[in-house]
């Protein structure tokens, strides 16, 4: 009981408490306004940084044939444009776009709304508790829009590299999938991608929080510019992405379209542990370096001067 009474006192601390910071009153973002900065600012990034993640996802998937269809970063962008066009790169875009701005609004939402709960007397959100509050983050945005939405994306560009693509657009494809495989085949993968997630916001809110910390001191309230929040995204990125490939590799296997090869996530990574090795599990780590430093960078860059217009604009306690 003492222990489950110190668990939730992790996300029980009143707001009015506060007022104690150094620096004056904390500031404290209302979640209405995190859902809002938070969809603006997914939405905006992934028309930026989709090249980059089509390229990490065809890696992905080019398993070890006899021979791999490509022979690197490079070559997959020339195949690509070669065979399908500049757009080519921009197959699948409609899926995550559809997907990206729910996604950063569900991730900023509940963060928000659990730090707000989990910050000390003095308005201070500890690395530990950030991390936690990411991992919340995560899983909830795991399971209500980023499975079935990467599985759809996966799916499309899986798809025009076979022969003859199925697929003819975004409600083709998705209405074809609940055809064919119902509801649950938007949800190959789904606890992959809770594990992925949850550990990726896990570990960005981590690194975020701690950095945070350490720029603002004793006072909570120190203004952040826009070039520092994107170095310390960056930095975030880049943890997450060496945190967890390997499960991003397992949940990219898991939700195309030669899925049905595997039993289970374990059964998964086992085959590409036997067959593959453990390079296999860091495959598509580069081009996922540079698309995920990209993002986090640019998420929280335009998240945070959303915020800031919206707290001109938009009066809460």
């Amino acid at each position: 009981m003492e222990g489950n009474s110190k668990f939730t006192s992790l996300f029980h601390r009143p707001r009015c408490l506060a007022a104690a910071a150094p620096g004056g009153k904390a500031k404290l973002t209302h979640p209405g306004k995190a859902i809002l900065a938070g969809g603006i600012a997914g939405g905006i990034e992934i028309c930026i940084t989709f090249p980059t993640e089509y390229v990490k996802t065809q890696l992905q998937l080019d398993e070890k044939a006899n021979p791999p269809k490509y022979r690197g970063i490079g070559d997959c962008v020339k195949q690509t444009v070669q065979g399908h066009g500049v757009r080519g790169l921009y197959r699948g875009l409609s899926s995550l776009l559809y997907g990206s701005i729910p996604k950063s609004a569900v991730r900023f939402g509940v963060f928000e709304y659990l730090s707000n709960h989990a910050r000390d007397e003095a308005g201070k959100l500890n690395s530990t508790r950030g991390l936690l509050c990411g991992l919340g983050a995560g899983v909830m945005e795991a399971v209500f829009i980023v499975c079935p939405m990467e599985t759809v994306k996966v799916k499309f560009i899986h798809d025009q590299s076979s022969a003859n693509p199925k697929y003819r657009g975004f409600y083709h494809g998705v209405r074809e999938i609940i055809r064919t495989q119902g509801i649950r085949g938007t949800y190959q993968g789904l606890t992959a991608t809770v594990l992925k997630q949850g550990s990726n916001q896990a570990i960005r809110f981590y690194v975020m929080t701690s950095l945070r910390n350490w720029y603002k001191g004793d006072n909570p309230n120190k203004a952040i510019n826009p070039v520092v929040t994107g170095t310390f995204g960056a930095i975030a990125g880049a943890a997450s992405v060496f945190g967890n490939t390997p499960l991003d590799v397992i949940k990219t296997r898991m939700q195309g379209l030669e899925a049905h090869k595997y039993k289970s996530t374990l059964d998964c990574a086992v085959k590409i542990m036997r067959h593959e090795g453990v390079r296999a599990f860091y495959k598509g780590t580069v081009p996922r370096l540079g698309r995920v430093c990209l993002d986090v960078a640019i998420v929280f860059i335009i998240y945070e001067e959303v915020v800031k217009v919206l707290n001109t604009v938009w009066k809460t306690e």
